[in-house]
């Protein structure tokens, strides 16, 4: 459970009144759930869209380069143009979501959970962004069996049941 005070004007009196607002935590299934079908939608909705676009201006711009690397999966080049379009996926995709849709991606509307910030206010566009970019660090996604995944202490917010 997260607990946050917020000041609310006291429209009787002119004061203003101490309101705690309690938030729970999203479960650790609710988080993997998360996880797994957003992870599945990058890879084969957002993957497949994405390499086609890189694949068509490939073939307007570089049509040798989009040649050697089709027709030879095994090199290094093939390795980095997929890796750098997973990382863009993923950049977009969380950003977007998380920002756009006021911290919802299609995995947290399903579990009925949402990301927001530690004092209970919505994503700005930098928490969305750090939020994406803390992703990409190697074994993040292991940091949630400790707790809270770095993605949530790094840019103080959190994912919290919505329903």
């Amino acid at each position: 459970m997260q607990e946050t005070n917020q000041l609310v004007p006291d429209h009787n009196s002119g004061d203003t009144l101490n309101l705690e607002i309690t938030y729970e935590y999203a479960s650790t299934g609710q988080r993997f759930l998360n996880y797994l079908i957003d992870n599945l939608l990058m890879q084969f909705g957002l993957g497949f869209l994405t390499g086609m676009a890189v694949g068509v201006m490939l073939a307007l711009v570089a049509p040798e380069y989009l040649q050697r690397v089709a027709y030879d999966e095994s090199t290094f080049d093939y390795f980095l143009l997929n890796y750098l379009i997973a990382i863009v996926n993923y950049l977009l995709y969380y950003t977007i979501c998380e920002k756009g849709f006021k911290g919802y991606t299609l995995g947290k509307l399903v579990t009925g959970t949402r990301a927001i910030r530690i004092d209970g206010g919505e994503l700005t566009i930098k928490d969305a962004v750090l939020r994406s970019l803390s992703r990409l660090v190697p074994f993040e996604a292991f940091s949630a069996f400790g707790g809270h995944p770095w993605h949530d202490t790094w840019t103080n917010t959190m994912v919290i049941k919505s329903r």
